[in-house]
């Protein structure tokens, strides 16, 4: 209730003072995929409610358009739209790159737009769709400029959405309070279970209630508990009534406000439909764009920290995939359904699978109907036998129905169920209680939209070419996490294109594309060339871009460790140091990171790995490349881990800190016998350091296939 989270994204424009027309004016949009038929693209008209409430970008709008060709020109999985007002200006706004659309393929059952903001002169509103990965991460769909707040202009917003994510509708939608949204709404998504931002209901609590909180401390968690923790409406409504003749609140008209929309917000009343809710306070964290963007962030800037959110997502989504792969959880039961879990969930959702499981050694199953096919049981706790959950199952089709309704809104079972399996003997979860989103191999062959697999010939070949970027993409993403999965992704493609040219030599030459389907939006083609003076300025030079941080470099050849007479780490080996921020300016900065592993086929203890850091020093005119070896044993290899991991977490917030890190090597060629090295590390460059550390122990801990002996010689008698 006191803290609520902000989702509003403000972009400052250039300054330019744009007058308004007081006359409403019908607006068009232009909607652009590579390789996408224009012809594809419905005009749809709508009125712009109130020009008063119009804020064209200004010269701002041409760089945004350069973006967009940019990046559609480096990205064919690229979409993007615009809606223009008669007099051609950008009304709206919306894109989504590949990977974005590639996650929505895969969890686009359960969808955010946020839209909370408000209007002023030189200030533009950011919206962001996002949703929920197998992580329970909140991941980015596509984003939109909002220069206008009409009906019609959502209407658009979602329209173009679907559009943009070939039509596939999600299962649920949360959005903020708006009678504009929620009337687009039910005209776009009339099939899809919208409900109201709760914390943006909630917003105005801290000021509305202040002098109840003040008198009673223990009022915010008790109304938080009602609001977040009730399973059932009749638990919802008791526990409201109870708070309001507790604290004498009946006549306090914002809080009656609230509970005459409850059945729009409050979560109990969405507990039949899937929300991927997997904790009470999911989506309190605040945005997707928290810590990158604020209210002084220029459009020139935003599109710089849009990248690198980006790049923070990919980069804790593969850390969490590492450690769903890399590390085995703990086990608090016997049960062979927890191994099971264990195997099939990432780490997040097993541990909340897993908290259930456990939840059910205190907790009994009585059967009070039926003793055929479907039976009816009632599930209480020994000690608080007075709150009881009623659980339908059918035994023969493996299908368990519970009043709480947990498996309906997050996709994970509930403890009263789990009991029921238990009494019940059954000892592994049916197949239709795994839902795909929730485990690790979530974004595995296709995703939520089947219709990308194979064809009968019949569609365009647009459609075939998009079909083969999203699969593409798809792979790609896996391909690119470490130079292992790299080699074997180029190996297979490069494979997969000598047959695909056999194949090609026996079918009927493929006719040329339409010139349409590469088509621009803007009859503006000669700007799309590549060309230095053609880079849009709102994109960072090349010298100010972020450098990629390389996960190994198999270019350089493998050196034994006798020859590189390396350094070794010592045991501990990394240490916080809290200096003043100044000091961390004359630092030199990681560049890269490769490595070799050597004695590879002696026992884990024996193998090392040779550490090859790449530094740049700007305190040199010009820069300086500096470059430190070393070598890591298994054993100095952990204390390093979990020092670096500690500090990723330090780093997290706020988005721009730096680490200073400081490794100590034991050095025979030293008077002193050892060495010291200084660095900063951003925390996007620490994350990816830390997923190569990670792989790095993996290497040093895997145990050596036994070599097969040769049979022996038989011998003539």
């Amino acid at each position: 209730m006191g803290i609520i989270p902000s989702g509003v994204m403000y972009v400052s424009m250039d300054g330019n003072r744009a007058s308004t027309d007081a006359n409403n004016r019908g607006v068009r949009n232009t909607a652009v995929e590579s390789n996408r038929p224009l012809k594809s693209m419905g005009t749809m008209n709508y009125s712009i409610r109130s020009a008063a409430r119009k804020r064209p970008l200004g010269r701002d709008a041409q760089n945004l358009l350069d973006y967009f060709k940019k990046m559609q020109a480096e990205n064919p999985g690229f979409f993007y739209a615009i809606q223009l007002d008669e007099d051609n200006r950008m009304a709206n706004v919306f894109w989504a790159d590949a990977r974005s659309r590639a996650a929505y393929s895969h969890f686009g059952d359960a969808v955010s737009l946020d839209t909370m903001y408000r209007m002023s002169q030189y200030r533009v509103p950011f919206a962001p769709f996002t949703g929920v990965n197998h992580h329970g991460q909140t991941i980015l769909f596509a984003c939109a400029l909002l220069l206008d707040e009409s009906e019609a202009s959502f209407i658009w917003l979602f329209k173009t959405f679907l559009t943009a994510m070939n039509d596939q509708q999600p299962v649920s939608l949360i959005t903020d309070q708006d009678r504009a949204i929620q009337t687009a709404v039910a005209q776009v998504f009339p099939e899809v279970r919208h409900c109201i931002n709760r914390w943006h209901v909630l917003r105005e609590g801290q000021e509305k209630l202040a002098h109840v909180c003040l008198v009673h401390p223990n009022f915010q968690s008790e109304l938080y508990n009602c609001i977040n923790l009730t399973e059932t409406v009749e638990e919802f409504e008791l526990s409201w009534s109870s708070i309001v003749e507790k604290y004498n609140l009946r006549g306090h008209d914002w809080l009656n406000s609230l509970y005459n929309a409850r059945a729009q917000w409050v979560p109990v009343y969405f507990r039949d439909s899937f929300f991927a809710a997997i904790s009470p306070s999911q989506g309190f964290g605040g945005s997707f764009f928290d810590g990158y963007v604020n209210q002084q962030t220029t459009i020139p800037m935003f599109f710089r920290q849009y990248e690198r959110a980006i790049e923070n997502w990919f980069e804790k989504e593969t850390e969490a995939d590492f450690d769903t792969i890399c590390t085995t959880p703990v086990l608090r039961t016997p049960s062979p359904m927890e191994k099971q879990a264990a195997n099939l969930y990432t780490r997040k959702v097993f541990a909340k699978f897993q908290e259930e499981l456990v939840e059910t050694f205190v907790y009994t199953a009585n059967r009070i109907e039926g003793d055929g096919a479907v039976s009816t049981f009632r599930v209480a706790k020994f000690e608080d036998d007075n709150k009881a959950y009623i659980v339908t199952f059918n035994y023969p089709e493996m299908r368990a129905n519970c009043s709480c309704q947990m498996f309906e809104y997050s996709g994970i079972l509930c403890r009263h169920v789990l009991t029921v399996f238990t009494v019940t003997n059954v000892l592994t979860l049916p197949s239709h209680y795994i839902l795909k989103r929730w485990t690790r191999n979530a974004k595995t062959s296709v995703g939520m939209d089947e219709r990308s697999g194979d064809l009968n010939g019949q569609e365009s070949q647009t459609l075939r070419f998009n079909n083969l970027c999203r699969e593409a993409i798809k792979y790609a993403e896996e391909g690119a996490i470490a130079i292992e999965t790299y080699n074997v992704a180029l190996g297979a493609l490069r494979e997969g294109g000598k047959k695909l040219a056999v194949v090609k030599k026996n079918v009927a030459k493929v006719a040329p594309p339409n010139p349409q389907v590469a088509g621009i939006g803007y009859d503006d083609r000669k700007t799309s060339t590549s060309a230095s003076d053609t880079t849009p300025l709102l994109w960072p030079r090349q010298d100010e871009m972020t450098r990629r941080f390389n996960l190994n470099d198999a270019g350089a050849p493998a050196q034994s460790v006798a020859d590189l007479n390396l350094p070794r780490m010592a045991p501990v080996s990394l240490h916080r140091d809290d200096g003043l921020p100044d000091n961390m300016v004359v630092l030199p900065c990681l560049k890269s990171m490769t490595w070799v592993m050597e004695n590879k086929n002696s026992t884990s203890g024996n193998r090392v790995a040779i550490i090859n850091l790449k530094l740049q020093d700007y305190s040199k005119t010009p820069s300086a490349e500096l470059e430190v070896k070393f070598q890591l044993s298994r054993v100095t290899l952990e204390p390093m881990l979990r020092s670096m991991a500690y500090i990723s977490e330090q780093l997290s917030t706020p988005a721009n800190r730096v680490a200073v890190i400081n490794l100590k090597l034991q050095d025979t060629e030293t008077t002193s016998g050892e060495s010291e090295v200084k660095f900063q590390v951003s925390r996007d460059t620490l994350g990816a350091m830390l997923r190569s550390m990670a792989y790095i122990r993996e290497q040093l801990s895997n145990a050596v296939e036994p070599q097969a002996e040769p049979p022996p010689k038989k011998h003539r008698k």
